[in-house]
């Protein structure tokens, strides 16, 4: 089986010193490295599009959407799915997550 390297694990060579650099400096970055988000959505969008109209015909039909994750990814679902319903009226019995470790897992 081929190994895949996901992006989102991969060194961010402009953090490599992190621990070398001040607070200004940790902030800069960071920000830098937010305002490449945009484009990153923009360049998705079509996956994006097709991901959430899933989303709604599967709501039509009686089903649910399920966030399924395992640490931070876990607790992002969490948080995710919690603003579902104020966001989008959805109806809070089919918008669930599911974390790796159970409730022990979220804090």
């Amino acid at each position: 089986m081929a190994e895949t390297k996901t992006t989102t694990e991969a060194q961010n060579h402009k953090t490599m010193d992190l621990d070398n650099m001040s607070t200004r400096e940790i902030l800069h970055v960071m920000n830098e490295e937010d305002k490449t988000v945009p484009e990153a959505v923009n360049d998705e969008i079509n996956q994006i599009e097709k991901a959430a109209q899933s989303a709604i015909n599967s709501f039509e039909k009686g089903g649910r959407l399920i966030y399924i994750g395992a640490g931070t990814s876990g607790r992002l679902g969490i948080l995710d799915a919690a603003e579902c319903p104020p966001t989008f009226g959805t109806d809070p019995e089919k918008v669930l997550s599911l974390i790796a470790g159970g409730n022990e897992a979220i804090t």
